[in-house]
């Protein structure tokens, strides 16, 4: 009997197949470029564009300039466009990049550890006069940073920054930014250990070469042995902190994993001790993790921090030893609680060689070319030849003899450089803002220095340490969230439904041992115009409300929204 004949079986659909691409990690063979910056390094190291500036772009113009030099490996020169006058806010998320480019550059002068001789700060403040309209400004990374710098200047810049030991190699891109470090390096009475040498031998080796020039994203160094722990380690993508090992002396412990922007998130403790002449190695091997297995997929996930969060600090400290150092590092101690309120330096301290230093407060980072060229000229009279820069937006002159100091304190006076500050301009900072950052929805600068002199006014009696950060946009340049007072720049609607500058409002954020992101109370946003009055009411509540010895941000944590609105 012959088969009955079977129904065929429906064909099952076939799917789509598609090569899982990973976080475009290099270390799992994801060299295939995911976005638009990664091709570009691809195509070219952004080391590479300086020929082309020095024999092409300074000689041709702007004009000339290629778009992925231009948007792109300029940054390893510490070049960015400058934001073009007259755009409002609004139009910072809708326009091209052609759109928001003016034919000017910011140019970054990397400082690493905030060191500067007077002669280093006097020619940076020539150019500034000569080239940058008089322009700079200190920024919260121990830079300095100069505007309206067009391309035909920027060989001269080169050559005269260079003269004197300074550059700008790799102060901006996806690359080894400026290793921040204490400003009283090597001089501080309290200072547990020196960290300038791991400095200059990670400045030396690794600045400029290749081997860490093509980086999923920027990546952040700082270096400590203050126990005033003074370098914001904790937002940082590798930090190294002075501690006391009870069997092996002063050394550093480690810390990866700290950012801010979008996605904040603390560094956390590999628990690792390493000794200063160790420091390098270890360096070298927190950011070749980051070279190899840090992500290249999406640009919003490319920081070191996503990583460490994935990966645990166990993980991560293993794949360093194992494949990275190839031997096992010391358990070490947390380093120890500060025991001072302020960290900036500011005011006049004893050096451990019995001279003196005296640190002094800009209005929010703001000075000029011509205060520069003065205080080196004020420095210089009154015996020292070394100032540094501070990750505070501040400035330090070392090395005085006790009879000169109240001499200098005056002279800083007359620049109104004060030494001896309020705690509204000793703890207030701004990013750049929209007054040049392509980035920024509300101004900052011209913001912040208003608002001390209305504080100051208002509130003449308050000396509580307070940090209040102001900021053009949602990236934390001036790290909003780990303030007292952290304003977002954005759009807000005011009385009259009108759209106009203000800022989303965080609270309560600290660094330190006990570091904690800022409190965000529902719905509190305030009109540039209402700022005064509004951290002038919640300064006097606080003041009101606070128990003997409590801080802004503990009262923070347990006040009533309406308190804090």
């Amino acid at each position: 009997m012959a088969a009955t004949p079977q129904k065929p079986a429906a064909a099952t659909p076939r799917r789509k197949v598609s090569r899982h691409r990973g976080e475009g990690q290099w270390a799992a063979g994801h060299f295939t470029p995911l976005n638009g910056n990664e091709q570009f390094k691809k195509d070219d190291d952004g080391l590479n564009v300086r020929t082309r500036i020095e024999t092409i772009y300074s000689k041709r113009g702007f004009d000339s300039i290629d778009p992925n030099d231009l948007r792109g490996r300029m940054r390893w020169w510490g070049l960015y466009t400058q934001r073009k006058p007259g755009i409002d806010g609004g139009k910072t998320a809708i326009l091209e990049p052609e759109e928001l480019d003016d034919k000017y550059f910011m140019l970054r002068v990397r400082i690493d550890g905030g060191r500067l001789t007077t002669q280093q700060l006097r020619v940076i403040g020539e150019i500034s006069e000569e080239f940058a309209r008089g322009s700079a400004d200190i920024t919260d990374r121990q830079n300095i940073q100069l505007h309206w710098i067009r391309i035909e200047d920027v060989p001269e810049i080169w050559d005269r920054l260079e003269a004197v030991g300074l550059s700008t190699t790799e102060a901006c891109g996806d690359c080894p930014r400026v290793v921040i470090g204490s400003p009283v390096a090597g001089i501080a009475e309290d200072e547990i250990i020196d960290g300038s040498w791991a400095i200059d031998e990670i400045h030396d080796r690794y600045i400029g070469s290749k081997e860490f020039s093509n980086l999923p994203r920027k990546f952040k160094t700082a270096i400590s042995g203050s126990p005033l722990l003074d370098v914001v380690h904790e937002i940082n993508d590798v930090a190294f902190v002075g501690v006391e090992h009870p069997e092996h002396g002063p050394g550093f412990d480690l810390w990866v994993g700290g950012g801010l922007s979008t996605n904040p998130k603390i560094g956390v403790r590999l628990g690792a001790w390493v000794p200063l002449e160790e420091v390098p190695e270890a360096w070298a091997g927190v950011i070749g993790i980051f070279r190899d297995y840090g992500y290249r997929r999406l640009r919003t996930r490319a920081r070191l921090k996503f990583l460490v969060a994935d990966w645990g600090p166990e993980k991560f400290r293993q794949i360093l030893e194992d494949e990275y150092l190839e031997r096992k590092l010391v358990d070490g101690p947390a380093p120890a609680e500060p025991t001072e309120r302020w960290r900036d330096h500011v005011g006049v301290h004893r050096q451990k060689d019995g001279r003196f230093y005296v640190g002094f407060a800009p209005r929010v980072g703001r000075v000029d070319g011509a205060t520069l060229t003065k205080i080196a000229e004020v420095a210089e009279a009154h015996g020292s030849g070394r100032v540094r820069t501070t990750v505070e937006q501040k400035m330090i002159v070392l090395d005085v003899e006790e009879a000169q100091v109240e001499p200098l304190v005056e002279a800083l006076e007359a620049l109104d450089l004060t030494a001896r500050p309020s705690s509204f301009r000793r703890g207030t900072m701004a990013c750049t803002g929209i007054e040049y950052c392509k980035l920024a929805i509300v101004e900052t600068k011209a913001r912040g220095a208003a608002l001390i002199d209305e504080l100051e006014r208002r509130i003449p009696d308050f000396d509580e340490p307070i940090t209040i950060n102001l900021n053009g946009c949602p990236n934390a340049c001036a790290r909003i969230q780990v303030a007292d007072i952290g304003l977002k720049g954005q759009l807000v609607l005011n009385d009259e439904g009108e759209q106009v500058e203000g800022y989303q409002v965080h609270l309560g954020g600290a660094l330190g041992l006990q570091a904690g992101f800022g409190r965000k109370v529902r719905g509190l946003k305030v009109t540039s115009d209402e700022l005064p009055d509004y951290v002038e009411r919640v300064l006097k509540r606080f003041q009101d409300e606070r128990e003997d010895g409590e801080r802004f941000a503990a009262w923070v944590t347990r006040a009533s929204e309406e308190a804090l609105s």
